[in-house]
């Protein structure tokens, strides 16, 4: 009978311990003049959880599971910087980050299984920030990263591109959105990337052979598109945004509400864009060209004491026209 009491007793012992409800508070200061900083970026990428500094540098983060995780401070104007946390030795974390002139690359790194440092990745890498995603202008969120350098693109009209890593293209190349893996680009040259670019927050390449890490079709490498991070607790976040293209007027928007309320987050998008066909100087108006696109998608997710989960809800629509190759007499 004493037994089985403490078995009961160890059993919820362990629950307790699995689901206990920590609370990481710490400062991130200027490690030149030791002054709080505000409007400091703190993030967990593998628990999809942040928050903000405030005026004296202060910040908490709740509901976090036991464990180690990965942390990463970031501010526009100083070096980015990352430690792990273990959350059953220490519940407090601070951060003193020095200015920088030079914009630095990303030091969290999620193209792996985990969230892992740049220098501890034995993957090449390159990142794409949306700042550069947005200042090319392109078709589709292939042609964006097709400068990067490695990376190249085979163009099947203006709506459909496959991604090429040091030459190799299609089965070889493994290209990963929000987690999950796109398939459809493989099977022909008339199938593309099935990826809203206004969603894309971010685009992580690794260059070179990573079958261990995501199968044997990753050969050439992986193209992983991330989407932005959870707002943090209490925050409501909109946005809108259009583009138009001359040549063959395109013309596209996108809509965004994200927020974060108690624990329940969601991020809603829809995208739009509309084209005719476009024209040359030697046939004029190529018709059969012009096509259509609608994107949908959904996140919604819980953040309580015994850790996250997170529902995705996609859409992805393109009609375009096929265009035979041929002169138009």
């Amino acid at each position: 009978m004493k037994k089985i009491v403490l078995f009961f007793i160890s059993i919820l012992f362990i629950n307790a311990n699995l689901f206990a409800q920590n609370i990481l508070n710490g400062k991130v200061v200027d490690a030149a003049s030791n002054n709080g900083l505000k409007g400091v970026s703190l993030y967990i990428p593998d628990l999809k959880i942040g928050a903000v500094s405030d005026s004296l540098g202060n910040y908490s983060l709740q509901n976090i599971p036991n464990g180690t995780w990965l942390m990463q401070a970031s501010m526009v104007g100083f070096a980015s910087q990352s430690a792990e946390i273990n959350l059953q030795n220490s519940t407090t974390a601070n951060f003193n980050l020095a200015t920088s002139n030079i914009e630095m690359k990303e030091v969290v790194i999620t193209g792996v299984s985990s969230a892992t440092e740049e220098n501890s990745n034995p993957f090449a890498m390159s990142v794409v920030s949306q700042n550069d995603l947005q200042q090319n202008a392109s078709n589709n969120i292939v042609e964006a990263v097709a400068n990067t350098p490695g990376v190249n693109a085979i163009w099947e009209g203006p709506a459909v591109s496959k991604p090429v890593i040091r030459g190799l293209g299609y089965n070889r190349v493994v290209v990963m959105n929000d987690g999950v893996r796109q398939e459809g680009n493989q099977w022909g040259d008339e199938f593309g990337i099935e990826v809203d670019e206004n969603s894309v927050d971010r685009v992580e390449i690794l260059k070179g052979p990573a079958s261990l890490a995501y199968g044997s079709d990753a050969m050439a490498g992986v193209i992983n598109f991330l989407p932005a991070a959870t707002l943090p607790e209490g925050k409501i976040k909109g946005s809108v945004m259009a583009n138009y293209q001359t040549n063959n007027g395109q013309v596209g928007g996108s809509f965004n509400l994200a927020g974060n309320q108690k624990g329940f987050t969601w991020d809603i998008r829809y995208s739009n864009k509309m084209a005719h066909a476009y024209q040359n100087q030697y046939d004029g108006y190529v018709y059969g060209s012009g096509y259509t696109q609608n994107a949908v998608k959904g996140v919604f997710g819980i953040h309580k004491k015994w850790g996250y989960s997170q529902l995705t809800l996609s859409l992805f629509d393109l009609q375009l026209g096929i265009v035979e190759g041929g002169r138009d007499s």
